[in-house]
């Protein structure tokens, strides 16, 4: 893994969850994606977490450090990520708007409510 430049921001997402990891694939692909540094929360070494961040917090939800180490999460995660991601800049622009970062909260939210019985059914048994 090459090393992390602290002027990009850094994205904390659940590997282990495979509608996450399939999202974060997708983001992944994208153009721009280059810009950001990708952390899987599940795998990572304590310390890729860097301060305030917790892995039980990092695997609840999206989270995003900025480069002045500002840390977001849930909806305002996703919105930076979508505008660092010129493809996805224009969701990133409407869900930063308050109506839209209210709505997309909640919906993210409701998401985060049923992710554990995508988890459980992806388990072996």
């Amino acid at each position: 893994m090459a090393a992390h430049d602290p002027s990009r921001p850094t994205l904390y997402y659940d590997g282990a969850c495979p509608v996450c990891a399939r999202e974060i694939a997708l983001y992944r692909r994208q153009p721009g994606a280059e810009a950001l540094h990708w952390v899987d929360a599940a795998r990572c070494e304590p310390e890729e977490l860097g301060i305030g961040l917790s892995r039980q917090a990092a695997l609840a939800a999206l989270h995003l450090r900025q480069p002045d180490g500002a840390l977001l999460a849930g909806a305002a995660a996703f919105t930076t990520l979508w505008l660092a991601l010129p493809r996805w800049r224009w969701l990133g622009r409407l869900f930063s708007a308050p109506a839209g970062a209210f709505l997309l909260e909640h919906a993210y939210r409701a998401f985060l409510a049923l992710r554990p019985l995508w988890r459980r059914a992806q388990s072996p048994r």
